[in-house]
């Protein structure tokens, strides 16, 4: 491998010829062999991009950039945000818990790409962007790796995340309605219960997400502020008068979504309650589904030997021994997928409680486990609203057998002749293994007429 020189303050530095960043960068890719090369997520990349030409409008603006490295620099951006440079940014997530390596990775690629595209080499002394002069310049890692993170943030939950988790909720309902009139037996403490329709019980899995999608959306507004302009410690030293809400404006222009310059940067670099907030919301998504999952996993359960209400798709075979055996497979992945949110959501608690007095020091795995969650919970709910919800049909048979033979639709008889006479006739019909009908008959608390009258599932649905 050919190599060049690069150098920073601490000295010179060998670098892959082939390569764009620089020292600084090399410096933390030998200094952090921990785990997977490039496990830094190319949307912090692509925000910090976002970030970086906004800076460079913006001082230009304010007369502290030329125009011709203002140019030079926003090209280099639109070209990462392209995905033309993916595989120079080699950093590691566990590296320091500002993300200044990130950032430094960012300054360098820009700064050597530009002066590539300006007709110089990449092996000239002298670059005509600087990476800490011009590209960082008005800047500190402290405010900009949070302001990727929030870009980043914002960006997966506005384009993937909340359009997923609304699609999932839109199909939900749409079975619903068209279980209205599907009368079946409730179970509470996984105990047969009194009568609900289908539609209702499937409604509150509607409900559930709608919560979960307005408790989300409530979040984004917290999400949208910015750290940038707070540079080091929040004071904003070093950036010219009117930078930070310029720099906001801009960033809300090139990636089309509203952000804001944050009202307080001492509170945006020392801490991460956003994220603390929104993955919160993330959380409650993963428990309702969670939820949702596993009723639709007990109601298809059998075929024949389990509750057996519903049937879902087919997709694979699911035993390697039992043969024409179907599993369960998209729950499962869907259940797998929620464990690890919550997981996720001890990390990101963990890591928004490491803000020492000016700055939280746990920046980079915040950034990695929410992006996690949020892509997790996209590709989840597509994938169960595709393989398994839309293809979800009841069995009619099943329940109409279940709604028969429950005891529980004694109930209705509790305000016409009173609990303890209900409890008899269930008690007696059990222990004879005959009908409610024919026990309340025999022990002559009610006519034929009256329990065919009083007793009747459909009825006790809407009351």
């Amino acid at each position: 491998m050919k190599y060049r020189i690069e150098k920073d303050t601490m000295g010179k530095v060998k670098v892959p010829l082939d390569k764009y960043w620089g020292a600084q960068t090399e410096r933390s890719r030998n200094n952090f062999k921990i785990g997977p090369e490039s496990s830094m997520p190319l949307e912090i990349i692509y925000g910090f991009a976002f970030l970086k030409k906004a800076a460079a409008h913006t001082n230009y603006d304010l007369h502290v950039l030329s125009k011709k490295k203002k140019d030079a620099i926003s090209r280099v951006c639109d070209e990462i945000i392209n995905k033309q440079y993916d595989t120079h940014f080699p950093l590691v997530i566990w590296q320091t818990g500002s993300g200044t390596q990130t950032n430094m990775n960012i300054n360098e690629v820009i700064a050597n790409v530009a002066h590539l595209n300006n007709g110089g080499k990449i092996d000239d002394e002298e670059k005509i962007v600087h990476p800490n002069d011009d590209v960082n310049k008005s800047q500190s890692s402290n405010d900009t790796f949070p302001t990727a993170m929030h870009i980043a943030a914002l960006k997966i939950l506005n384009e993937k995340t909340i359009p997923s988790i609304i699609n999932l909720r839109n199909s939900l309902n749409t079975k619903a309605e068209s279980f209205s009139n599907t009368v079946k037996i409730g179970r509470t403490h996984l105990m047969d219960a009194t009568p609900l329709t289908l539609k209702q019980e499937f409604s509150a899995y509607v409900t559930q997400l709608d919560y979960g999608i307005k408790a989300l959306k409530n979040t984004l507004p917290h999400l949208s502020e910015l750290a940038i302009g707070g540079t080091a410690v929040g004071t904003g030293l070093n950036s010219p008068k009117g930078y930070s809400k310029l720099v906001a404006q801009k960033i809300s222009d090139f990636t089309n979504i509203k952000f804001t310059s944050a009202k307080n940067k001492f509170e945006a670099l020392s801490a991460h309650d956003a994220f603390i907030e929104s993955h919160g919301a993330l959380k409650q998504i993963a428990v309702s589904l969670n939820k949702v999952s596993n009723d639709i996993r007990l109601l298809a359960s059998g075929p024949r030997c389990g509750i057996g209400e519903i049937n879902i798709p087919s997709n694979e075979p699911g035993s390697s021994i039992m043969p024409g055996k179907v599993n369960p497979t998209q729950i499962e992945a869907l259940t797998m997928v929620c464990a690890q949110i919550i997981g996720n959501d001890l990390t990101i608690t963990l890591g928004g409680m490491q803000g020492q007095l000016q700055l939280n020091v746990f920046k980079p795995v915040i950034a990695v486990n929410f992006l996690q969650s949020a892509e997790l919970l996209s590709d989840a709910c597509n994938s169960f609203e595709k393989n398994c919800i839309i293809g979800i049909k009841p069995n009619y048979k099943n329940i109409a057998n279940n709604l028969n033979n429950s005891l529980m639709l004694i109930t209705a008889l509790n305000t016409k002749i009173g609990y303890d006479k209900a409890s008899e006739i269930a008690k007696s019909a059990h222990k004879n293994g005959t009908t409610l009908k024919d026990e309340a008959i025999k022990l002559k608390y009610v006519t034929e007429e009256e329990f065919k009258k009083w007793v009747d599932p459909k009825k006790m649905c809407n009351n």
